[in-house]
């Protein structure tokens, strides 16, 4: 993406593209599946993020659009422009088959789990994979 396009400081990049979280994910944005960049990277390095929105009961002049209930909304975070090789490589290995099975549990699973909010998010701290489930304390993941 050019410079001039991308929001971003020049010493930030996206660890991944839209064309990487389609492909890895098999299938292309659309209603069900959100995605979005942000502009600044979290203090705590969170570079993923993917958010479960279940069905809301009430109006939705108030909320989410009917459209975007039971959907999921990705959040790529960037990371300084120098690290982006090696956190793309780990995103594209460990974190992103993850995403696609959550994303596939998320679609197929209980009732009870489709009508709560949910989210997964992976953080990548001195070269190691860390997830997070529900906003739960982080966990290292095992790299190959």
């Amino acid at each position: 993406m050019p410079a001039r396009n991308r929001r971003l400081p020049r010493h930030l990049s996206w660890p991944l593209t839209s064309t990487d979280i389609s492909s890895d994910l098999g299938e292309a944005p659309s209603d069900a599946l959100q995605l979005s960049f942000g502009n600044f990277g979290p203090p705590d390095r969170t570079l993923l993020t993917a958010y479960w929105r279940p069905p809301v009961g009430s109006n939705y002049g108030n909320g989410l659009h009917p459209r975007w209930w039971s959907s999921v909304w990705i959040l790529v975070a960037p990371v300084p422009s120098g690290e982006r090789a090696d956190a793309r490589q780990i995103l594209r290995e460990r974190a992103l088959p993850d995403l696609r099975q959550w994303i596939d549990n998320a679609r197929t699973g209980s009732q009870a789990w489709a009508l709560s909010r949910h989210s997964i998010s992976w953080k990548l701290t001195s070269q190691a994979l860390h997830v997070s489930h529900d906003e739960r304390p982080y966990q290292p993941v095992k790299l190959p």
